[in-house]
C-alpha cells in the first residue's frame, strides 16, 4: 500500500510552499499532490512554478499528481482549467465535473478527488469509462460503504482514503474567512494567508466545530485514520492520504511507512482532540476507540 501527500489545502507563502516540498521530495510519500484546489485568487505560485515544482519531485521518484480548482465560479476559471489539462505532463485530480468532461473529451486518464460525489459502483463505472483510474474517496463515506462499493466493481480501479488532516467538506462562493474579517471578497487582502491551518469555529458548548479556510468549510477536529491501515489493506485499499499542515505532516508520514514496514499500529495512536468516526459509520466528529496494536498476519 502507497502513501500519498495530499494537495496544500491552505494559503501559505511562496518561500513556506517551496521550503515544505523541499522536505516532502526526501519524505516516504510515494505520491504528492500539487497545486491550488481551494481558491482561484491564491496566486503564490503560477501554473507554470507548480509544473516546475512537480518536475523537481519527480526527479526525486515522486509520483507527481496536479490537483485542479474545486468550486468552478467564472468563464475565466474554466479556460484556466482548460489550460491545465492540455499542457501539464503530470495526471490531473478533477475536484470538480467540468475538469471530468475536459480531460474525458482530451482522452486522458485523471484521479478524482474526495470532493467529487461518487457514492456507488454505477457512479465509478460511468467515470471509468471517461478515462478515470483512481478514487478518492469521499470523506463521509465508512469502511462498510467502501467495502459495498468495491464489490460492485467490474473492473479494477486504484482506491485512495483521505487518512489524516482536517477534512475538506463543503465549499461556497462566500468567502469565510474574508467575512470574519469585515472585508469583501473580492477585496479579501488575502487573509487567509494569516490562518496557515485554517480558522476555528467553535460550537456554543465550546467544542471547535469546523474550520474555516476561506470558502472552504473542514471539520473542527484533525481526521486520523492512520491506524487503520491493516484494515484498509485488507480491504484492497491501494493509497493513504495525509493532507498537509506542515512538517508534522511529513512526520506522520515516516511513522506511517515505519509501522507498515514493521506491521504494527502501535506508534500511531491517534492525539487526543483527533476524529475517526465517518471511517466507522458514526458522526464525523466522534471518536472511536480501535487499539493501536493490532497486526496484520
Amino acid at each position: 500500500m502507497k502513501i500519498s501527500l495530499g494537495p496544500l489545502q491552505y494559503f501559505w507563502s511562496r518561500q513556506q510552499v517551496q521550503d515544505f516540498y523541499t522536505k516532502a521530495a526526501d519524505s516516504c510519500a510515494d505520491i504528492i499532490y500539487i497545486g491550488e484546489s481551494v481558491c482561484s485568487k491564491r496566486r503564490e505560485l503560477s501554473t507554470k512554478d507548480w509544473l516546475s515544482l512537480g518536475d523537481q519531485l519527480a526527479s526525486k521518484g515522486k509520483e507527481v499528481i496536479i490537483s485542479a480548482m474545486t468550486l468552478i465560479e467564472a468563464q475565466s476559471e474554466i479556460s484556466s482549467l482548460k489550460k491545465l489539462c492540455k499542457i501539464s505532463p503530470f495526471m490531473i485530480e478533477a475536484n470538480d465535473m467540468a475538469a471530468v468532461h475536459i480531460l474525458s473529451e482530451m482522452g486522458k486518464p485523471f484521479v478524482t478527488g474526495p470532493a467529487v460525489n461518487l457514492y456507488n459502483s454505477a457512479s465509478i463505472q460511468v467515470l471509468q469509462r471517461l478515462g478515470l483510474t483512481r478514487w478518492v474517496m469521499p470523506v463521509e463515506l465508512s469502511a462498510k460503504s467502501l467495502d459495498d462499493i468495491l464489490a460492485g466493481l467490474e473492473h479494477e480501479i486504484e482506491t485512495e482514503i483521505f487518512s489524516h488532516g482536517y477534512m475538506p467538506l463543503a465549499y461556497s462562493a462566500r468567502c469565510f474567512a474574508a467575512r470574519y474579517r469585515n472585508l469583501a471578497k473580492d477585496d479579501c487582502q488575502f487573509i487567509c494567508k494569516e490562518y496557515p491551518q485554517g480558522l476555528g469555529v467553535k460550537s456554543q458548548d465550546g467544542r471547535q466545530a469546523f474550520t474555516i479556510n476561506g470558502i472552504q468549510t473542514q471539520s473542527g477536529e484533525c481526521s486520523n485514520l492512520l491506524s487503520q491501515w491493516p484494515e484498509m489493506q485488507t480491504k484492497g485499499v491501494d493509497i493513504m492520504r495525509l493532507s498537509p499542515l506542515g512538517e508534522t505532516t511529513l512526520e506522520k508520514i515516516e511513522q506511517l511507512h515505519q509501522a507498515m514496514a514493521s506491521n504494527t499500529t502501535d506508534s500511531l495512536a491517534p492525539d487526543p482532540n483527533d476524529c475517526n468516526g465517518y471511517w466507522f459509520g458514526e458522526a464525523g466528529f466522534s471518536r472511536q476507540s480501535t487499539g493501536h496494536s493490532s497486526i496484520l498476519e
